[in-house]
């Protein structure tokens, strides 16, 4: 019989106290096996790190880290450099799963050596309810937004091969710009048809208080770093009002031609 793979679920963890717990009786109760939890406390100044110490003393299969604050993206890497898994699942501190969404990404991942991300339905739950409804996949969508929320199922390999998340993106949208770098070249990606994340609204979420100014930032790093990518897909960069994008691109391009 096939030995099933090692996934590691990865969690940066900042001042989560509230929510730590109820994340962690999600991935105890996950049907999937063999599992590693790898949580690296970002500097948090409430009972989160001690909630976490506690949950690795009494499970062997959770190992808790921590580092000065650094972001996100930075306490996702150190937890993926650390991690033993063939693949990696990403869920923040407040978070949930389905029992059954490891074990269905994984099928698909160990059988189609093509599909570089798996991802599936989501709801949203806390201050507001409901599906939470993303555009479906395709290069040319990516290029104008995400559609691809944090907790997909990858590779480590994939990860180790774009150089992990962007440390630099502490801002925010750094899940956007890791699944371009991801995905730009080659790599399908596939959504399984059934709710298995749950993404926790909060007041003053992170999500919710990035403001225009590093939304303007995010537009620059990504038009920066991944220009030949932009350009193919909107003709051009990145605009201010982003949906727009590739409409203003394509007419100044017209005019320029004209004139």
């Amino acid at each position: 019989m096939e030995e099933s793979p090692l996934v590691s679920v990865i969690t940066p963890l900042y001042n989560q106290e509230a929510f730590l717990e109820e994340t962690a009786q999600s991935l105890v109760s996950s049907d999937y096996a063999p599992m590693e939890w790898v949580i690296v406390d970002d500097g948090s100044t409430d009972q989160s790190p001690k909630i976490a110490k506690e949950l690795a003393a009494t499970h062997a299969w959770i190992h808790f880290f921590s580092q000065p604050n650094a972001g996100p993206s930075a306490a996702r890497n150190a937890a993926i450099r650390y991690a033993r898994g063939v693949y990696i699942l990403p869920l923040d501190a407040d978070d949930l799963i389905a029992s059954h969404y490891i074990r269905e990404a994984v099928e698909v991942l160990q059988h189609r050596p093509e599909v570089k991300v798996v991802y599936c339905e989501a709801d949203k739950f806390g201050a507001k309810t409901g599906p939470w409804k993303l555009k479906p996949f395709s290069r040319a969508q990516l290029a104008q937004g995400n559609m691809i929320f944090v907790s997909a199922m990858y590779r480590k390999r994939d990860w180790e091969a774009i150089g992990g998340y962007a440390e630099e993106m502490t801002w925010g949208f750094e899940d956007w710009e890791f699944w371009i770098a991801m995905l730009k070249d080659t790599g399908e990606v596939i959504k399984l048809p059934f709710t298995g994340f749950y993404y926790r609204i909060r007041g003053g979420s992170r999500r919710k208080s990035v403001d225009r100014q590093a939304r303007q930032r995010t537009y620059r790093f990504i038009n920066d770093k991944h220009r030949d990518f932009i350009y193919q897909h909107l003709n051009g960069p990145i605009r201010k009002s982003k949906t727009w994008s590739k409409l203003i691109n394509t007419l100044e391009n017209w005019l320029l031609i004209r004139h």
